[in-house]
């Protein structure tokens, strides 16, 4: 494909013209128009057919939840970035344009320097605008029609697969497993009883949908509680708990520092801040919300919660890796794998980023790659003990 091209949609004079003025100095990228409202948003978008829409919440005419609603309803492909206000209502805003199938979703800074403030955005619409291109991209070239099948090789001509295939009366590798022992690794802790003590899960890019699509599925008997890390700031991750809370047979909720872990419960790290686990009286699990320093560029980190659980609670947990950018997660599981913790990695098709679960795949430490829909029931199953 071309350049990707862009309509910028804001209330704001200032915000439509940075925005704007970042886009267009992304190498590829083309901005082919703004709106000042969401009634013209949905007229441009019918006429300049933009592939995306970076898209203000709080507009006149139609605010942007309407707008999303519009274009759904006209079945329009333009993929929509979010551009929210750091707050509450923001937040709440943000988490329904995500369900509505908003691609992501970026903040508008709080500072009054210009320079500063359009530096802001620009570090967090660059890299989104990179991994939905790349997302187009990889769509563009399934679309194409498949070459014509080569001719069939000669049946005295080995087979260039040869020496990757199991010997004859060999076991081989599991599908879906990768290194660190397969399908013997994970039978050796069926067997052994070692069955997970707690859930934890690391999600950026799409996150919301895809825990909206995973987390009702998970029956309140499970008896183990659920740890997130989902990259947001500050504010959101209430938000989401409170969009997650409705819809799940467990109880979930944003973490408070110092709180022990209730096996009936799905934390959620405060966005903006990390959470680790630490050990409490007569052995408890108490969560623990703290200032550390940004890893990976993120807080809360993933990294930062599983290496917590791997130095404090080895061979007690579980892991899953859904869609994302970057590669937070990967040295966690690391971590996690060397004391036999089962990982689970989002697959491609059903990623909104292939970029975190990509991390731990290509690293050969994730034991079951799956689409988004099998997910809840193998959590389920490797909690209680179950093969397959």
């Amino acid at each position: 494909m071309g350049a990707l091209r862009v309509l910028v949609a804001d209330d704001s004079i200032l915000f439509r013209r940075v925005i704007s003025d970042v886009l267009a100095a992304l190498p590829d990228v083309e901005v082919v128009g703004s709106a000042s409202n969401g009634k013209l948003a949905v007229q441009k978008v019918r006429e300049l057919k933009p592939d995306l829409l970076t898209l203000d919440m709080e507009m006149p005419e139609m605010d942007g939840l309407a707008v999303l609603d519009a274009l759904r309803a006209s079945n329009d492909p333009v993929s929509v970035i979010v551009v929210s206000a750091l707050t509450r209502k923001g937040g709440q805003l943000t988490m329904k344009a995500l369900e509505r199938g908003a691609f992501d979703f970026i903040t508008k800074p709080e500072t009054s320097n210009a320079e500063q403030g359009k530096e802001a955005i620009r570090k967090e619409l660059a890299p989104r605008v990179r991994a939905l291109a790349h997302r187009l991209e990889i769509r563009s070239i399934l679309r194409r029609p498949s070459p014509a099948p080569a001719p069939a090789a000669p049946a005295s001509r080995p087979s260039p697969l040869a020496p990757i295939l199991p010997a004859a009366g060999s076991a081989g590798p599991a599908p879906g497993s990768a290194g660190n022992g397969g399908i013997a690794a994970r039978m050796d802790r069926i067997i052994r009883g070692a069955r997970p003590e707690m859930v934890l899960i690391g999600v950026s890019t799409g996150g919301p949908p895809a825990l909206q699509r995973i987390l009702p599925d998970i029956p309140a008997t499970i008896g183990v509680p659920i740890l997130i890390v989902q990259h947001m700031p500050p504010l959101f991750t209430a938000s989401l708990a409170e969009s997650l809370r409705s819809r799940c047979m467990l109880g979930v909720r944003e973490a408070v520092d110092g709180e022990v872990l209730d096996n009936r419960t799905i934390y959620i790290a405060p966005g903006g801040r990390q959470m680790r686990l630490a050990v409490g009286a007569d052995g408890a699990r108490v969560i623990q919300i703290t200032d550390d320093p940004p890893e990976n560029n993120c807080r809360p980190a993933v990294d930062y919660l599983f290496r917590s659980v791997a130095n404090l609670f080895p061979g007690r947990s579980m892991a899953v890796v859904l869609t994302g950018m970057g590669s937070d997660g990967t040295l966690g599981v690391r971590l996690l794998k060397r004391q036999g913790c089962f990982v689970i990695a989002q697959d491609e098709a059903t990623s909104v980023v292939y970029g975190m679960p990509k991390a731990v795949v290509d690293a050969g430490v994730a034991d079951a790659v799956l689409p988004l829909d099998a997910i809840a029931a193998r959590i389920t199953h490797t909690v209680r003990g179950i093969a397959g």
